[in-house]
């Protein structure tokens, strides 16, 4: 189950992204709703178009954490644990690898995004950036709050406030949205984790 879930997730963000980065110039936005964009942008760094530190570092950070989540769901498919959480890991899985491979491959089979021409695909290496320094692709955007900041109020007073700004991807969704709910249902698997780790400092 949590290989399909996984395989499921990937199909659905990679289509996804490959239609944005193939059909949209960058920083092109179609109108869904007052309050839902599909905007094409580009970034170099972590969900919801944060930056963190060097890329290859990042890129390095995302593989070893995957390696150690997909160890750790397979230690709890077989210790038979719940079917919620194993759904959940699953997700946070597939979101960061999804990203991942916007990384590893988006800069070796597409030349570079542009406001000014659509992208396409090129020969698997003459692309826009070597492997591991691919940008990885957003595009939703709900701005579901949007007015100023009232003058009498410090240093944003009369600033245009935009609430939700961040535009992120499929992937990053299934990321928070996992992680929500194993916050909320799932704490006690959680607790557990943390506690096997004092054991183990103690043991030590």
């Amino acid at each position: 189950m949590a290989t399909l879930i996984v395989v499921a997730i990937l199909l659905i963000d990679q289509a996804i992204k490959i239609w944005v980065k193939t059909s949209m110039s960058l920083h092109e936005s179609i109108h869904i709703t007052d309050w839902f964009y599909i905007t094409f942008i580009e970034n170099m760094g972590m969900a919801f178009g944060m930056q963190l530190g060097s890329k290859i570092i990042l890129s390095l950070f995302r593989v070893a954490a995957i390696c150690v989540l997909g160890y750790y769901i397979w230690q709890q498919v077989k210790k038979n644990a719940r079917t919620g959480y194993i759904v959940c890991l699953s997700m946070v899985l597939a979101g960061a690898a999804g990203n991942l491979i916007d990384c590893m491959f988006y800069g070796l089979v597409f030349n570079e995004s542009s406001p000014y021409y659509l992208s396409f695909f090129v020969p698997f290496g003459t692309g826009y950036a070597p492997f591991l320094m691919g940008k990885v692709v957003d595009m939703f955007y709900f701005p579901l709050i949007e007015t100023e900041w009232p003058t009498w109020m410090p240093f944003v007073g009369g600033d245009h406030f935009v609430f939700f700004s961040p535009v992120f991807n499929f992937a990053d969704a299934s990321i928070s949205v996992s992680v929500v709910l194993l916050l909320l249902f799932y704490r006690e698997e959680i607790s557990k984790i943390s506690i096997k780790k004092e054991e183990k400092k103690v043991e030590e």
